[in-house]
């Protein structure tokens, strides 16, 4: 398999054989990037058997798979990590070297290293058409909400800050407080680096938003209002929730008012952060009180829709309901087509990267839990799914803690807090 040397940490190169891992090493490279879905074609090898092929000959391997129209910001930052872990040159693959060359464009530009005009020049220089990377660098420049993401491995959690480039004025939306059940250790390591980004960026903290009561982890709310004074909020059917879990957890002291917060959203209303325009809308099923965040051209949806390969959020929870998802995915896939959808979890399936962004038409189109399925569809496909899935396992640890807007218990007489734990409740 020949490939193009476009710098010495770098080769793009297209799809190779067995035979083809054998020369990369006997040529001198440390790693191989496979930037090409398992699929594409008949015959194709596959993430699994270039894996092995990578480890027969001592080469480091990365999956990052990517189509073209698809790519993401997550995407690139994936592949510069791959690069980088590799610990010496590597050669990139798709099925021609295209995507591979892309991804590492886009990274060069968007750490300042490359000029956006100088994209296709580059690319032809090599050899390749790099008209995608110039739409890419084109779509993002128009965007009107600048969205950082913030993965949690832990828990697979997306943690959001969106923000408007004019004013620098942002919101955070679902941070996570850590918490080990091991230990019953907390922190804010993750909270705090979400503090760190807003600073180096000089943004100005308007909102904390979650998007429903967690399930799998903790929310930082309560912990960043303490450090930036703004103010909370989430969906108003938080109340229906608090109602649920006051009864399993036998609480009678518990607020079912949602006045743990400082705002409760209802379906339609709007708000700003800076010069953008948000909107909530109610998106029941996953639990009673989710919704969904459209910001500027951007739409925060965490449980309704994941990646288009992840497929939909699940509904057993106490208060949920497949049909409920089913309507809230369909005023999700109302947006325009070329509407960001950003996800609150992304569990890497067939052991990919983490990515969490998609569009309304790639979820259309590509994602087989919406694509060509009805609603009778949809709700036997979902509860099928969901009776194989185990409970989260922090989920009665958390939801005493996120129904009062990120509250850990307070302390008892000895000075340590206590969480509560039902027994056979569920």
């Amino acid at each position: 398999m020949t490939s193009v040397r476009v710098n010495e940490l770098i080769s793009v190169a297209g799809q190779p054989d067995a035979a083809g891992f054998a020369a990369f090493a006997a040529d001198g490279f440390a790693g191989v990037i496979n930037a090409r879905p398992d699929g594409e074609e008949p015959g194709q090898p596959g993430d699994a058997a270039e894996k092995a092929s990578a480890a027969a000959v001592g080469l480091a391997y990365s999956f990052v798979p990517v189509k073209g129209p698809e790519i993401t910001e997550a995407d690139i930052r994936a592949f510069q990590r791959a690069m980088m872990q590799a610990k010496g040159p590597v050669v990139a693959h798709c099925k021609s070297g295209t995507r591979a060359l892309t991804l590492y464009a886009l990274g060069e530009v968007l750490d300042g290293r490359m000029q956006p005009g100088d994209v296709e020049a580059f690319g032809q220089n090599l050899g390749f058409d790099l008209a995608g990377a110039r739409r890419w660098l084109e779509k993002r420049a128009g965007q009107a909400a600048v969205v950082k993401a913030f993965f949690e491995p832990r828990t697979c959690s997306v943690q959001y800050v969106v923000s408007d480039p004019v004013t620098k004025r942002c919101a955070i939306i679902d941070p996570v407080l850590d918490f080990d059940e091991m230990s019953g250790a907390t922190g804010t390591a993750n909270a705090d680096a979400i503090l760190a980004h807003i600073d180096s960026e000089g943004l100005t903290v308007e909102w904390i938003l979650d998007t429903h009561p967690h399930a799998d982890h903790f929310s930082a709310a309560h912990y960043l209002k303490g450090k930036t004074g703004a103010p909370t909020a989430i969906g108003a059917h938080v109340t229906d929730v608090q109602v649920l879990w006051k009864e399993i957890y036998n609480w009678p002291a518990l607020e079912t008012d949602g006045s743990q917060w400082d705002r409760l959203f209802a379906d339609g209303d709007t708000f700003e952060i800076g010069g953008l325009r948000a909107r909530v809308m109610f998106s029941p099923g996953h639990t009673l009180a989710s919704v969904t965040y459209v910001i500027g051209d951007a739409a925060f949806v965490h449980d309704t829709v994941f990646t288009p390969d992840s497929g939909t959020a699940r509904t057993d929870f106490p208060g949920g309901s497949a049909s409920a998802l089913w309507h809230s995915i369909q005023a999700i896939l109302s947006l325009p087509e070329e509407t960001r959808l950003f996800s609150g979890h992304d569990y890497q399936p067939g052991g990919r990267h983490p990515r969490w962004e998609s569009t309304v038409a790639a979820q259309k189109r590509t994602n087989p839990h919406i694509s060509g399925i009805d609603e009778a569809g949809f709700v036997a496909l979902r509860q099928a799914r969901d009776r194989t899935l185990p409970k989260p396992k922090l989920m009665l640890h958390a939801l005493q803690v996120n129904i009062r807007g990120g509250r850990v218990p307070e302390p008892e007489a000895n000075g340590r807090r206590y969480l509560k734990i039902p027994l056979d409740a569920l």
